[in-house]
């Protein structure tokens, strides 16, 4: 499980090359998107990338024939993983072309260290900006853990909420949400740091990127804690980040199994959100290999069309 997430750090931090080569809340309200045919399912450059590298005879493709197979499979968007402005016009180009809209953007950030806080969200607001101009309206970000998984301190915490609702007010007076994510890591320690993110600052500032798979894990492949986190913050909810498993080892396709998508669904319905839905199923060490790339992503986005209809 570490081995996966240092691997989705590390493929996002080079996701310049590879573009170069993605009602409660005010927060929530602003990232709904605008109604169409059909429910708009994206994708995360992680998930793509995770996938295709277990294609041992095409494990890497040129990045235009990625995204023409995306779009075959039916996928309408992708989420990428950019550092920087700079990064997005040529993305937003290569999407053109495939007809894959950009409606969000995974960029990692370090809030946690007063000192650094200002240079970072120049750093976050100048992407926003540009990605705006290319039909951005979601920015997701997850702050940087401690090294060894250590847990912040209480001052660590206080300063990183503050930042993220500084960050959160400046980017909705550009019309875009900022939506926190999380791992893992996020839910030890009582799941400190995930909830003061959400106590702490202002839900017209701050929404939820809600990685389902993540909190189910963290905390100890528990349904009822998920639910729980649905109930106190359904309605901060933009967007959604889709992993699901059997037997506690994620799947091949998105599909049925440990989480209840569709009673998860129902709940989101009854919190009054219909988020941005955005794929993150990726293999793990015992995660079975029977499917061609393409057809882990017909099914994923066939499933997840099927349970989130209603979004749509």
């Amino acid at each position: 499980m570490k081995k996966s997430l240092s691997n989705r750090r590390e493929f996002l931090a080079d996701a310049g090359g590879v573009a170069a080569a993605v009602l409660c809340s005010g927060a929530a309200v602003r990232a709904a998107a605008a109604p169409e045919a059909g429910l708009h399912v994206a994708i995360n450059q992680w998930s793509v990338g995770a996938i295709r590298r277990r294609d041992k005879q095409n494990a890497s493709i040129a990045f235009d024939d990625e995204l023409a197979e995306l779009a075959a499979a039916g996928v309408n968007g992708l989420e990428p993983g950019l550092g920087s402005a700079d990064q997005v016009d040529a993305l937003a180009s290569q999407l053109a072309k495939h007809n894959l809209q950009l409606r969000s953007i995974y960029t990692g950030s370090s809030l946690a260290d007063r000192d650094g806080v200002d240079k970072e969200l120049e750093r976050i607001i100048a992407l926003a900006k540009r990605a705006k101009q290319a039909g951005t309206t979601i920015i997701v970000t997850n702050p940087s853990p401690i090294p060894n998984r250590q847990g912040k301190s209480d001052e660590q915490l206080r300063v990183q909420a503050a930042a993220l609702n500084r960050l959160g007010h400046e980017l909705a007076g550009l019309g875009i949400t900022l939506a926190y994510h999380n791992h893992d890591v996020e839910l030890q320690h009582a799941a400190r740091e995930f909830h003061h993110m959400m106590l702490g600052t202002d839900p017209n500032a701050l929404a939820l990127c809600l990685d389902a798979h993540w909190v189910y894990r963290g905390a100890g492949h528990s349904q009822v804690a998920l639910f729980d986190v649905l109930q106190l913050y359904g309605p901060r909810v933009a967007a959604l980040h889709l992993r699901q498993s059997v037997g506690n080892v994620w799947s091949e396709a998105f599909g049925d199994g440990d989480i209840d998508y569709r009673a998860l669904a129902g709940k989101l319905r009854q919190a009054g959100v219909s988020p941005l839905v955005v794929l993150e199923q990726g293999p793990e060490g015992e995660t079975p290999q029977t499917l061609e790339v393409a057809e882990v992503h017909r099914r994923s986005v066939r499933y997840a069309r099927e349970v989130f209809a209603p979004f749509a």
